[in-house]
């Protein structure tokens, strides 16, 4: 069985993958648009008070090619 993704909010996922590289390119609105030097992209919709839903961090993880144990070894 998978493991569950957590929830987290949106300032321990930037802290995260700014650990591998990405940096700010753009913001639209509450979405924050971060680059990394290889060209993968990685949008994170940014609302303070509220945690990351969990489809959006399994994007991410798909996106960065990570399993959630070394997503949560990052922040």
């Amino acid at each position: 069985m998978s493991e569950k993704v957590p929830r987290i909010s949106p300032d321990k996922a930037i802290k995260a993958i700014k650990k591998l590289g990405f940096k700010l390119v753009r913001q639209s609105g509450s979405h924050q648009v971060y680059l990394n030097d290889a060209g993968i992209r990685v949008v994170i919709p940014y609302h303070s008070n509220k945690p990351l839903h969990p489809k959006i961090i399994k994007t991410m993880l798909r996106d960065l090619n990570l399993t959630i144990e070394e997503f949560k070894k990052l922040y």
